[in-house]
């Protein structure tokens, strides 16, 4: 979507998921296979934009080591930051999310609201729009863009995002597994969108954007799990829903308030709504033939696949690769 827009890209990636390709549609672009711990001045000379999503992806990898967490998703952004700002980048766009606002409840939160993370993941998030925050100035303007529960079909899918997990199971087992009691309340928002909210940003005057918080999504597309379940068994057919039998309230529950990039960044026009998504991940799942082994299993579940790879012997403790070569 970048490319399409006329931006020239290149990529920073460690690769950890690089056999973790779901269908066709990889876009080759260039890119530095680094960790974003590794970064030098020297890499990011001559860029005027930097999009930044790396880190740990979510509650079950932060929770795999929370020291690890704090070493990756914080002090390396923050790290990654100040040598931007040295070498002249002028904006930097950090990919946080709407996990920051934790525990908050059934009432919708606006970027004013106070943070409640739960977790190292959105401890992380939070820490770092602080301390990023500190950095801007006339010459360096950060933005943060706090997302919403990502959904839909890509080439990196991930299916331990709720949406593209309940259809799995939906297409997979003929049953919509939910592990929680169903009740906490998520916003959602498909991954496309949020790639047209990060070209809002980057299109916006600097003074529009400068050093904000926008929480990125539709204000309307707030749902409790349980409704994400009916509408899956509405898409997909003869699936039931099941509970699990141990399944309790899920302490990260929030309802998010969407009006301020709609006012803010007019560009930003969502074409995705939560139906339209089942509908898109029912037809991919069922394009490339998904089972319940793919998704469950360590091909695609973010946490496991990184367990291979540390079992294996081809990762060590810091979830570096031990050799480049070799991966």
């Amino acid at each position: 979507m970048l490319l399409a827009e006329g931006h020239e890209v290149v990529g920073v990636d460690s690769d950890l998921f690089e056999q973790s390709t779901f269908g066709d549609g990889i876009v080759n672009i260039p890119e530095l296979k680094k960790d974003i711990r590794d970064i030098e001045a020297s890499d990011l000379r001559g860029f005027e934009a930097i999009l930044h999503l790396a880190g740990l992806s979510n509650d079950p990898l932060g929770n795999l080591n929370a020291e690890l967490t704090y070493e990756i998703n914080h002090l390396a952004s923050v790290r990654l930051a100040a040598l931007a700002k040295q070498v002249g980048v002028e904006r930097f766009l950090f990919s946080s999310s709407c996990s920051t606002y934790g525990a908050a409840g059934k009432d919708k939160v606006t970027e004013e609201a106070p943070f409640n993370p739960v977790t190292p993941y959105g401890e992380s998030k939070v820490l770092v729009e602080r301390d990023v925050s500190k950095l801007a100035d006339d010459d360096f303007s950060p933005t943060f863009l706090r997302n919403a529960t990502a959904y839909g079909a890509s080439p990196r899918l991930r299916f331990d995002l709720v949406l593209n997990n309940l259809v799995a199971w939906a297409v997979t087992t003929g049953r919509i597994y939910i592990k929680s009691d169903g009740t906490p309340w998520r916003p959602i928002v498909h991954i496309e969108d949020i790639s047209r909210a990060f070209i809002a940003v980057l299109h916006a005057p600097r003074e529009v954007i400068h050093n904000q918080a926008f929480n990125v999504g539709s204000t309307e597309e707030n749902y409790q799990i349980c409704d994400l379940a009916e509408i899956t068994r509405e898409v997909v057919p003869s699936c039931q829903i099941e509970y699990a039998p141990d399944g309790e309230p899920d302490k990260r529950c929030y309802r998010v308030d969407f009006s301020k990039i709609r006012r803010v960044l007019p560009e930003f026009k969502p074409q995705w709504n939560v139906r339209l998504g089942a509908n898109q991940l029912y037809e991919a799942y069922q394009k490339v033939g998904l089972c319940v082994d793919d998704f469950e299993g360590s091909r695609y579940k973010r946490i496991d696949h990184i367990k291979q790879l540390l079992s294996s012997d081809r990762l060590d403790l810091t979830l570096r690769w031990r050799s480049y070569a070799n991966s």
